[in-house]
């Protein structure tokens, strides 16, 4: 972002409703001048008609070979009860182009943010969301001999070694935070601002009990005085550091009425070893971070009004440190490439060009991988939904691939970009 504007996204970005329709306004002036050339540092491949979704999942095998994806019914609006679409995989060709795709099942548990949550448990078996006669659940799917088996609980983050899954509300998420939920009712207590009886659940993914860990009613009494009655509070975007004994998750609320209005956050982390809650020191900012192996997260945040990246080590989480400042300074989807590196993205521009840029923690420097453009049909809006294509940058493992979507074609589909 520029100076100019830095300070409009200050004015209005607590109300999500006022700061989309004043960036609709101003990429609209932009859109009568001609169209931006793309740029892209290394080859890259892709598939039309596939997405993935949220950056905070590790969507290519370890082994390299498989690219999980959600594979399109139709775009554009956002899904009613019942309207289901395909996942699966599709393959990585030796050298580095997308193949075939595999169909493994489909759900009508999904969104175009944060997908059904479909992720890897490990070399054969997947797991995701989708939605039966008995409600929200999630599917574990072996890849190899087709078995599968329920649990009787959506998840959203799956731990890395001790066999355990993340849960919450996703009819209280897509009531406060529209798009990112499912359609459909579960145990949400929406008439209660903070219940005792919802808020971060623990998944046995062996037996499939579900444990209440942290109650909303305990995170809101803990958040400013102002702040604890009044308003919808509710939980998301929650992740397990590598070696799983921390959980962390956004503690956002709203207030009542409306979809859309201004909401607060906080990046709370779980320590699963004390059963202590920690807070970071965001200043009631967060949208997205990850972790890396050593126990340090990256996150977009709002320090003393300026938007940021920020490192913070669960060693010490006061002392954090700002990475790269000058270039990032707008909200962004992370993804560790290694300890050291990570990539991130941007939002559309002024001239609907978006971004991904590497960035290396110790030296505080970038380097642009790509400028993509991003067509105003895939603009959000009251009447389509939360349809927008997001970047969500997806770092294989072994550091060779970033994976990403983009609609910079006219249609929604998975990029594969190899890394120098």
């Amino acid at each position: 972002m520029n100076k100019l504007e830095s300070i409009v996204h200050k004015l209005v970005r607590g109300n999500p409703t006022l700061k989309n329709a004043v960036r609709n306004l101003y990429q609209s002036f932009y859109d009568l001048l001609p169209r931006k050339k793309e740029y892209f540092k290394y080859e890259f491949d892709f598939k039309e008609g596939y997405y993935f979704g949220f950056h905070d999942l590790q969507e290519i095998s370890s082994d390299g070979t498989k690219l999980l994806a959600h594979r399109l019914s139709f775009d554009l609006r956002m899904p009613l009860p019942g309207e289901a679409e395909q996942v699966g995989y599709l393959d990585i060709t030796p050298n580095g182009h997308i193949g075939d795709f595999h169909r493994v099942d489909e759900t009508s548990a999904w969104n175009y943010h944060k997908g059904c949550r479909l992720q890897w448990l490990d070399e054969n078996r997947i797991i995701f969301n989708s939605h039966s006669e008995n409600g929200l659940v999630s599917v574990i799917a072996d890849i190899s001999n087709g078995e599968s088996r329920i649990i009787p609980s959506p998840i959203d983050a799956v731990s890395h070694v001790s066999g355990y899954a993340t849960s919450f509300s996703y009819e209280r998420l897509e009531h406060c935070m529209s798009g990112y939920g499912y359609p459909y009712a579960d145990e949400s207590y929406l008439d209660v601002d903070a219940p005792d009886e919802t808020g971060l659940f623990l998944v046995d993914l062996d037996t499939g009990s579900k444990t209440l860990i942290v109650p909303l009613s305990v995170l809101a009494g803990s958040c400013p005085d102002e702040y604890r009655s009044g308003y919808l509070h509710y939980v998301t975007h929650t992740e397990f550091s590598a070696d799983d004994r921390y959980i962390s998750f956004l503690h956002r609320w709203r207030m009542h009425t409306g979809t859309d209005l201004k909401r607060w956050t906080r990046i709370m982390v779980y320590d699963r070893k004390s059963g202590s809650l920690i807070e970071l020191p965001t200043q009631l900012s967060g949208s997205h971070y990850v972790w890396n192996s050593r126990n340090q997260i990256i996150s977009s945040c709002i320090i003393d009004g300026k938007s940021c990246h920020v490192l913070f080590d669960m060693n010490d989480v006061e002392s954090y440190r700002i990475i790269a400042p000058e270039v990032l300074n707008s909200d962004g989807h992370q993804s560790f490439i290694n300890d050291y590196t990570f990539i991130t993205d941007t939002y559309p521009d002024r001239r609907r060009m978006a971004k991904l840029i590497r960035t290396d923690v110790a030296e505080g420097t970038t380097e642009l991988l790509a400028t993509v453009y991003s067509p105003k049909a895939f603009q959000s809006s009251p009447k389509k939904g939360h349809v927008a294509c997001d970047l969500h940058p997806r770092a294989s493992a072994d550091g060779r691939f970033v994976a990403f979507d983009s609609c910079r074609t006219g249609k929604r589909g998975i990029y594969l970009m190899k890394l120098s």
